[in-house]
C-alpha cells in the first residue's frame, strides 16, 4: 500500500469540509502514490473465499456453518460495512477462535491496497487498486457540488481488468484484457473512494475499465451489495454496455431500477462497426430492438451514450439519422453526448464546441432529450475513454522502489 505520509497528505486535501474544498477551487496537487518495490505475477488462489460482498443473510449462515450463533453473522456484517475492517484479525468483536477458524478455512475480507492515486484540478481522483494477483484496476471518484450547495460523489467502477472489445476510440481497450473483476473487487472500489474522499458515495456508474455485460453475474452481485449493504439507491446506479448479444434481455429479467446506458457512438451499422469492432456480431437493428424490449419489460428508459469524433460521426446529418433511429425503435430517448477525450496513439480528434452544440441542437429540434457530458479529470487521464494506465499491457511490470510523495501535475 502507499506510504502512510503520502496517503495522509492526499486525504488531508479532502479532510476539510467537502464544500470548502470544492468551492475554493485552489490549485490542487496531484497525489502520486508509488509504493511497491516490485510487482510480480501471483496466480489467483481458487480456495480463497472473500467476505466482502456477502449479504447479512449469507453471513449469518456462514456463522452457523462454523458452529457460531446467528448473531455473529450480523456482527460480521457490521464489521465489513460499518466498521470497514480490512483484515480478519481486526474483527475484535468476534471470539479469537472463530477468527482463527475463518482464516484457516481460507476466508479473507477482500480489501486491496491503493497502488497509486492521481488528483485532477477539478477535484476528480483516479486510483489504481492492486488486486490479489497484482493486476491493477482503475476507479474514479467524481465530486460535484450543485447550485444549491448539495454534494454528489460518483464512483466510476471497473468490471474487468482491461477490456476485450477494443473500441477504436477508447484507451482502455488498447491496453488489452486480463480477466473479469470479482464481486468483492467491485464493492471495494466504492469503499476506497468513500474512504479517500471521507464522504459517502451517492452514485455509482459501471463505466470504468471493461464491459459490464461480459461479467454480468459479478456486476449484479456487486449491485445488490451496493444497494442493500452500502445503502446506495438503485436509481443512483448506472450499468453501461456497448452491446453484448442476449445480455440486455438477461438484465431486463432482473427488473432493476437502475439506468441502462447503451454506447451507440454511431447512427448506422456501417459506421458503428468501424468504430466498435464487436458491433459486427451484434447488428444495430438487433441491439435497438433489445433496447425497446428492455423498456417494455422494465419500464425504464434506456440512456444512449454517443462519443463525438471530429469529422467521423459528429455531423448534422449524423444527428438527424440518430434521431430517426431512436424514434423508430424507442419513441424518443435520452442521449448523452461525450466529446472525445484525446488519448495517445489515436488519430481521432475532439470536435469544436460549435459542432457539439449544433449536434445537440439538431437532436433537440427532433424531440430527443440530450445532454453534453462535462469533461472531468482530463488532466489526470481520468476522463471518459482515458482509463488507461502504464501497467495494462504489462500488468506485472516491475516498479522501482521509490518513496511516495505529493507532487503537482
Amino acid at each position: 500500500m502507499a506510504g502512510p505520509l503520502s496517503m495522509a497528505a492526499l486525504q488531508q486535501a479532502y479532510s476539510a469540509p467537502f464544500a470548502r474544498a470544492l468551492r475554493s477551487r485552489v490549485s490542487m496537487a496531484t497525489a502520486a502514490l508509488t509504493s511497491l518495490p516490485g510487482v510480480t505475477a501471483q496466480p489467483l488462489k481458487p480456495d480463497t473465499r472473500f467476505l466482502l460482498g456477502m449479504s447479512e443473510s449469507e453471513l449469518r449462515h456462514l456463522a452457523l456453518d462454523f458452529g457460531q450463533q446467528s448473531y455473529r453473522g450480523k456482527q460480521l456484517h457490521d464489521l465489513l460495512y460499518k466498521t470497514r475492517a480490512k483484515e480478519i484479525q481486526d474483527f475484535s468483536h468476534l471470539p479469537q477462535a472463530f477468527r482463527e477458524e475463518l482464516r484457516q478455512a481460507g476466508w479473507r475480507v477482500g480489501r486491496s491496497p491503493i497502488h497509486r492515486a492521481v488528483a485532477a484540478a477539478d477535484g476528480t481522483i483516479k486510483i489504481l487498486i492492486r488486486l490479489e494477483d497484482n493486476r491493477l484496476i482503475e476507479t474514479v471518484g467524481i465530486p460535484v457540488e450543485d447550485d444549491k450547495g448539495s454534494f454528489r460523489l460518483t464512483a466510476c467502477v471497473s468490471s474487468q481488468v482491461g477490456c476485450p472489445l477494443r473500441c477504436s476510440f477508447c484507451a482502455t481497450g488498447k491496453g488489452g484484457y486480463s480477466r473479469n473483476v470479482r464481486r468483492h473487487e467491485i464493492v471495494e472500489q466504492v469503499m476506497a473512494i468513500e474512504e479517500l474522499f471521507q464522504h459517502r458515495v451517492t452514485n455509482v456508474v459501471f463505466m470504468g475499465m471493461g464491459e459490464p455485460m461480459l461479467n454480468l453475474k459479478s456486476v449484479l452481485d456487486a449491485h445488490r451489495c451496493l444497494n442493500k449493504d452500502l445503502n446506495i439507491g438503485q436509481r443512483m446506479m448506472t450499468i453501461s454496455t456497448v452491446g453484448v448479444p442476449n445480455t440486455i434481455k438477461m438484465l431486463a429479467s432482473h427488473k432493476l431500477q437502475s439506468t441502462l446506458a447503451v454506447s451507440l457512438h454511431a447512427p448506422n451499422q456501417n459506421l458503428r462497426q468501424q468504430i466498435i469492432p464487436s458491433a459486427k456480431s451484434y447488428p444495430l437493428d438487433v441491439l435497438m430492438h433489445d433496447c425497446k424490449e428492455y423498456f417494455l419489460e422494465t419500464g425504464r428508459r434506456v440512456s444512449f451514450e454517443y462519443t463525438l469524433l471530429a469529422g467521423v460521426n459528429d455531423g448534422v446529418d449524423d444527428a438527424v439519422q440518430l434521431a430517426e433511429l431512436l424514434h423508430y425503435y424507442c419513441g424518443g430517448s435520452h442521449v448523452n453526448l461525450i466529446p472525445f477525450n484525446p488519448i495517445n496513439g489515436s488519430d481521432y480528434r475532439r470536435p469544436y464546441k460549435k459542432t457539439v452544440l449544433a449536434f445537440a441542437a439538431t437532436l433537440e429540434s427532433m424531440k430527443i432529450t440530450v445532454s453534453v457530458r462535462q469533461t472531468r479529470g482530463l488532466d489526470a487521464s481520468a476522463a471518459c475513454g482515458q482509463l488507461r494506465n502504464d501497467f495494462q499491457k504489462s500488468p506485472f511490470l516491475e516498479v522501482p522502489a521509490a518513496e511516495s510523495q505529493l507532487s503537482p501535475l
